[in-house]
């Protein structure tokens, strides 16, 4: 991979270890994914965050990494395990919170935006299109390249990690020109809602590669298009998606019914949860002002989590929706979301019912509880008064 003087000093260890460290993280994977060269990026969005994902080792990592490291682009997080507001109230073990919290202060002092969210392109001004970025959430990192017409490679908590440290990425995959995709899918589902997209996307993410077109979709609303790049980056490799008829030579396979079923029966396990969770990617101000009015006069008949951006939190509370949605039985959590979150731990909890794939996913193999997957609508309709 050819590298400028500058990149090349650096990966020597003549700007120091930190650098060094970046520099050979980025070429090795360039060189895996056959990048020519490096280019710079101006926005920089990691995971690797919450600890129950990286452990102690990466709490380590990043403890050591904060005393000398400092971001050189633009940055913001991940959510985290827990929102520190409410940690009080759930039995969490002292050593998570520790951690966690050791997590948060090492991202702090390398002067990373503590945003804590999972949808960066909701509560942060977007670049010009074709910008170069450098997303590791997938659901963001297909929404860039898909909706926002930015460039990302679906990139690793290290790679992105490694761009914000030196503001370069491998010019590789998705940062290129490319050609049409070769698989084009059908939506063949009627009356589709966010679940059936939601599907739609964790089926193109096991079929696909990189990028695949999607047709017969009219339009997409903003809960259905998060569900679809959310779904779509927990099943597979797939970082784009292109909406359209496809190229004529591009293989063509239908998403029908049948095959929503195929995922709707993997995923779902059971036929009610004891607790509602909201929020798998993030809810944005949008679909908390959706849910409100949907809430008018109505109220859980068992626990709601809604997990939002703490920005998105502080919004909503000043148009009164947070009132009205606690008044509705609804607990709202920022920092932190469904996915990996021991607020939902199967010593308390049995099952969950849920309207994001992405959060199905998680819950069933990660928390280890059962999961009912219903649409919004389904949820308000069958478990409100």
């Amino acid at each position: 991979m050819e590298l400028t003087r500058d990149e090349e000093a650096s990966l020597k260890g003549e700007k120091g270890e930190t650098l060094q460290l970046a520099y050979r993280i980025l070429v090795a994977t360039g060189e895996a994914t056959n990048a020519e060269k490096l280019i710079p990026i101006s926005w920089s969005h990691l995971s690797g965050v919450n600890y129950n994902t990286i452990g102690d080792a990466g709490e380590e990592f990043l403890s050591q990494l904060s005393r000398t490291a400092r971001i050189k682009v633009k940055t913001t997080l991940n959510p985290m395990g827990y929102d520190i507001d409410s940690v009080s109230k759930f039995n969490l073990d002292e050593n998570f919170i520790e951690k966690q919290q050791s997590i948060r202060n090492s991202y702090e002092q390398m002067d990373v935006t503590m945003s804590f969210s999972c949808i960066p392109y909701e509560i942060y001004d977007l670049p010009e299109k074709n910008t170069q970025v450098s997303f590791a959430e997938s659901n963001a990192a297909i929404y860039a390249n898909s909706i926002a017409h930015l460039k990302t490679n679906k990139e690793s908590a290290f790679s992105a990690l490694a761009s914000a440290l030196t503001g370069k990425s491998p010019y590789s995959d998705l940062r290129k020109d490319q050609d049409s995709p070769n698989i084009t899918i059908g939506m063949k589902v009627e009356n589709p809602n966010e679940l059936t997209y939601g599907m739609l996307g964790f089926f193109a993410g096991k079929v696909a590669n990189n990028s695949v077109t999607l047709s017969g979709i009219k339009e997409l609303d903003k809960r259905s298009c998060k569900s679809l790049c959310a779904g779509m980056g927990t099943s597979g490799t797939c970082a784009k998606f292109v909406l359209g008829d496809g190229d004529e030579h591009s293989e063509k396979i239908d998403f029908d019914e049948q095959e929503m079923q195929k995922i709707h029966d993997e995923l779902n396990t059971t036929d009610k949860g004891d607790l509602i969770t909201l929020g798998s990617p993030q809810l944005g101000l949008e679909e908390i002002s959706d849910l409100t009015l949907m809430l008018q006069n109505k109220s859980f008949k068992k626990r709601c989590m809604i997990f939002c951006p703490r920005v998105v939190q502080q919004q909503a509370k000043k148009l009164g929706y947070m009132d009205n949605l606690e008044k509705a039985g609804c607990e709202i959590y920022s920092d932190c979301c469904t996915c990996l979150t021991p607020l939902i731990d199967k010593k308390d909890v049995d099952s969950v019912t849920t309207n994001s794939i992405k959060g199905a996913y998680y819950l069933k193999n990660s928390n280890g509880v059962d999961v009912n997957l219903k649409s919004l609508l389904e949820i308000v309709r069958d478990d409100t008064t």
